[in-house]
């Protein structure tokens, strides 16, 4: 597989200027189907520029299931049933926090409200989750979390590998502090080790109407 471009909004990262090349490299000696589609590899990247980033949910890699992922972290295409567990805890949970749960799994909704659905890794070889996690995808995830650090906003780090790359943000310049929340993982294992009741989504909201920012509207596309 050729990478398609890096996203004009983000293509001043470092990562673009070395690491990105020798992972395209890397993919390109694949022999295995890559996942997601080629043109939805930097969806994350390109449904938001920095400046309208205000909530951060990082994820792993993408859903291995041909037809599942489309390059937003825990979203899958409209017509995916039933949901990847993940995913499904993840609507349990906001059902518990705040009542109605999206009609599908497609949270492309979310990420017009500002919320980055960003992937550590951002492709998987068909199949064989996180078989790409050790390629280089972290070197730009650290680069974007740096980038995003420059002003108050949420990250939700959920699980230990997520949890790894918290010292990438550093505190903003001015103004209040973010919200950092560090939970269990939504998949199955590990859902009912403290991600259940964590509650992010109302936390997430009460701390955006504290800052005078609009709420985001995470049950209704």
């Amino acid at each position: 597989m050729i990478l398609p471009p890096p996203p004009p909004a983000w293509a001043h990262l470092p990562f673009f200027d070395g690491p990105f090349d020798a992972l395209a490299a890397k993919l390109a000696a694949e022999t295995r189907d890559i996942l997601p589609p080629r043109h939805q590899i930097f969806a994350a990247l390109e449904a938001l520029a920095p400046d309208d980033v205000r909530v951060v949910i990082l994820g792993q890699d993408p859903y291995p299931t041909p037809g599942h992922a489309h390059g937003l972290a825990f979203s899958v295409e409209p017509d995916v049933r039933p949901l990847p567990r993940s995913l499904n805890n993840i609507f349990k949970e906001l059902q518990d926090d705040v009542g109605p749960i999206p009609p599908n799994g497609d949270l492309r909704f979310w990420a017009r409200q500002g919320v980055l659905l960003l992937n550590t890794a951002l492709t998987v070889a068909a199949g064989d989750a996180g078989a790409h996690a050790k390629l280089g995808w972290s070197h730009l995830t650290r680069n974007v979390l740096a980038e995003l650090s420059d002003t108050p906003r949420a990250f939700w780090l959920w699980g230990n590998h997520a949890q790894g790359f918290a010292d990438a943000i550093t505190g903003p310049n001015s103004g209040p502090d973010h919200l950092i929340l560090k939970t269990a993982h939504p998949s199955p294992l590990s859902a009912r080790r403290g991600f259940f009741g964590s509650r992010p989504f109302s936390t997430t909201n009460s701390w955006l109407k504290d800052l005078g920012h609009a709420q985001i509207n995470w049950t209704a596309p």
